[in-house]
């Protein structure tokens, strides 16, 4: 074993034998710190509280607000979701479990500049959709998929083609929520991995199953709400209110201290083959500097893979899909921004917070996301370990239902009413909507499979990007390039996946000797088949396109109809051209414009400090704070603002009307019955009256008969 100099602070995590520092082999060492009970309770208490409440809430809205529950409200919600509501499910279903998770891990690895470069590298798409959503309102205003767009404007082999992307996505997404999820649960509870995997999407399926979009959204608002609450406990108790840390001062003084000494050789602190030591890559070996190769290389990969998670999902174009044209724009660009604080708040507390405390967590632990909940039960015991878990569950259920419905939008629209049933009505499509739940139970098994063949979230996480990312430039030149073609848009999604591939295993055959689930997972395979595949999908779609223009007129696609025709409750004017217009010039410029500033500006402002300072880095907690805040009150309170008049509406039918009506009614039925019972009424009335005549000629006729007369 190596040696390593003297620590500088006590741990309890360490022993000590002269200049020997001897680390616990791992943080959980394979015993869990809650039974199996408290699991199976969060996995299907809360699986079953929400199932019904959605439900509940759902029904609340049909009979007070007057809501017609057909297949286009089940998919669309009416399209007519407010700028609160809209913003809160791009949060909720844009917080996965890798935002919680590994997020925290590359904070354990980089240092400050890890939890930055997730935010930051997870946003852009987010805000730059924006536009996206604007042009649908825009050119294909009664779509309710993006790949019935696909076809509209491109055909068959388009369609077909991108609509084996978008299920990747879903297939890819779902299987990192369920592989950090199932992960978790497991080391914090002890239950069965397989079994978690199956029965935490369980809860998801049934208030789906019921309630459609909608229940999806109104679920969606109450788990940001529980996540936000949770993730301004976690960051206060870092920074303020431990008694382990409780002070950015502190926080800072630990992170030198630990980067200043080595450690065990037993585990690197990274992938596998990294040399032991602080922070490999960063300035001075430092964890308080933005200056990190690694950090800058997994921010790179993060970008590419997040474009093609974002434009490629279906769900984020059913979310737009289902806004109001006013409220698109806006809801997107708050979601992102509010969503920032996930990331970049929630592990500069508990990844920083793991290497202030200088944790055991090994290379192992920290891919499979085990980073946050050693930190919450280093800092909270059982009860910090009860709120990672409800946190996290809430982030894999709500995410996973925006898939649930984008895979369920997808097959209604895009398979069968496309190409079994052209002619179907909205209660068959309403029924066929319904195949969430073979999906549910898909969703289980893969997680199943991958779990056995030992496929981590972190790996998946750096990977998704090279199956995907060739699509992404092709579907958003769809409604942004009226040259753009369909056979650049089908070359290029193809041979860049392929090309993205290739690449990424050559690199990890020419770097490594091997190819294996270690070997590529590691960074420079991973940006090389990132890059590769998204910048390759988009060149050949841009050649092709400029040598055979298309010149289309968007005339294909603002025919997409509607199966049942309602009465819209959204204003007329909003679908005017000049207003959509004037809502994209201001997408483009506040969306760039945040884009430019925290990918760009934010971190070479950065760059001359080299190492930060104390004061320094208090201001960066003092961010992280105030965001992390502020990005929570908005985000639960704006929600129920603007929806204040239907919570009336319903808050009246429940406790007014209601008593009201049944009051009325008791009074109609009592009245009913005298109105029926007054013949019998009348009756005893003038036998009574002349019971009393005759009574009263009985006792005249006595006082005449008397004798004193």
């Amino acid at each position: 074993m190596a040696s390593c100099p003297p620590f500088q602070f006590s741990s309890k995590y360490y022993s000590v034998s002269g200049n020997d520092c001897v680390r616990q082999s791992s943080f959980f060492g394979g015993k869990p710190v809650l039974n199996q009970g408290v699991g199976y309770s969060v996995i299907l208490g809360f699986g079953a509280f929400f199932a019904i409440f959605t439900s509940f809430l759902v029904w609340l809205e049909k009979r007070y607000v007057g809501s017609r529950h057909t297949s286009e409200w089940f998919n669309t919600a009416g399209r007519n979701v407010k700028t609160g509501l809209i913003a809160s499910v791009i949060v909720s279903q844009w917080t996965w479990a890798a935002t919680i998770l590994q997020s925290s891990n590359v904070a354990w690895e980089y240092g400050i500049s890890g939890p930055f470069w997730y935010a930051s590298g997870a946003t852009i798409q987010v805000l730059l959709f924006g536009v996206i959503a604007i042009e649908i309102k825009r050119k294909a205003p009664y779509a309710h998929t993006v790949c019935e767009i696909v076809k509209a404007r491109w055909g068959t082999a388009a369609h077909l083609v991108f609509l084996g992307f978008c299920f990747l996505t879903n297939i890819i997404v779902t299987a990192m929520l369920l592989l950090g999820g199932s992960a978790v649960v497991n080391a914090l509870t002890g239950v069965n991995i397989y079994a978690a995997s199956f029965l935490i999407p369980l809860g998801v399926v049934v208030y789906t199953l019921a309630g459609g979009l909608k229940a999806t959204f109104l679920a969606s608002y109450i788990h940001s709400v529980i996540v936000h609450v949770v993730l301004v406990i976690f960051v206060y108790l870092v920074y303020a209110a431990s008694s382990e840390l409780g002070c950015p001062n502190i926080v800072y003084r630990r992170l030198l201290e630990v980067a200043s000494k080595s450690r065990s050789c037993q585990e690197p602190i990274s992938h596998v083959g990294q040399s032991c030591g602080p922070a490999t890559g960063n300035f001075k070996g430092s964890y308080v500097t933005m200056l990190s190769s690694g950090g800058l290389v997994f921010g790179i990969i993060n970008i590419v893979g997040n474009f093609g998670t974002v434009f490629v999902d279906n769900g984020y174009w059913v979310s737009a899909i289902a806004a109001r044209p006013s409220s698109t724009h806006k809801g997107y660009l708050l979601g992102g921004l509010v969503w920032f604080t996930v990331p970049f708040s929630l592990a500069t507390s508990l990844g920083l917070g793991a290497l202030a405390l200088d944790l055991p967590i090994t290379a192992s632990e920290a891919s499979h996301g085990l980073v946050p909940p050693a930190t919450a039960i280093a800092l909270m015991g059982k009860a910090g370990s009860i709120l990672l878990l409800t946190m996290l569950f809430m982030a894999v259920t709500s995410a996973g239902s925006s898939e649930l419905i984008a895979v369920s939008s997808l097959c209604t629209y895009d398979i069968y009413r496309t190409y079994i049933n052209p002619e179907a009505s909205g209660k068959q499509i309403l029924k066929v909507s319904r195949v969430v739940l073979g999906f549910g139970c898909f969703m289980g098994i893969l997680a199943v499979i991958l779990n056995k063949a030992g496929v981590s979230l972190g790996w998946m996480y750096l990977a998704m990007g090279v199956f995907i990312g060739s699509a992404v430039l092709p579907i958003a030149f769809m409604l942004l390039w009226r040259k753009a073609n369909s056979f650049g848009a089908i070359l290029g999604t193809v041979i860049g996946c392929l090309l993205g591939i290739i690449t990424w295993l050559s690199v990890t055959k020419i770097e490594y000797g091997r190819i294996d689930l270690d070997t590529t997972g590691r960074n420079a395979p991973m940006l090389a088949g990132n890059l590769v595949s998204i910048l390759t999908g988009g060149a050949i779609h841009a050649v092709c396109s400029f040598l055979r223009p298309q010149n289309y007129d968007w005339e294909t696609t603002k025919q997409i109809t509607v199966v049942e025709k309602e009465k819209s409750e959204v204003p007329p004017e909003e679908f005017r051209e000049e207003k959509l217009n004037s809502a994209k010039a201001w997408i483009i410029k506040w969306g760039i414009g945040f884009t430019f500033v925290i990918v760009i500006l934010w971190p070479i402002l950065t760059l001359p400090v080299g190492q930060f300072s104390k004061g320094y880095f208090t201001f960066w907690a003092i961010i992280s704070i105030v965001w992390g805040t502020v990005g929570s009150a908005v985000i639960i309170a704006l929600p129920l603002m603007e929806s204040w008049r239907t919570i009336q509406s319903v808050l009246n039918g429940m406790f007014t009307n209601d008593r009201v009506m049944g009051k009325l009614e008791d009074l109609n039925s009592k009245l009913n019955a005298f109105i029926v019972a007054m013949p019998e009424v009348e009756r005893v009335y003038l036998l009574e009256k002349e019971r009393s005549k005759k009574k009263e000629v009985a006792e005249s006729d006595q006082i005449v008969a008397s004798p004193s007369h």
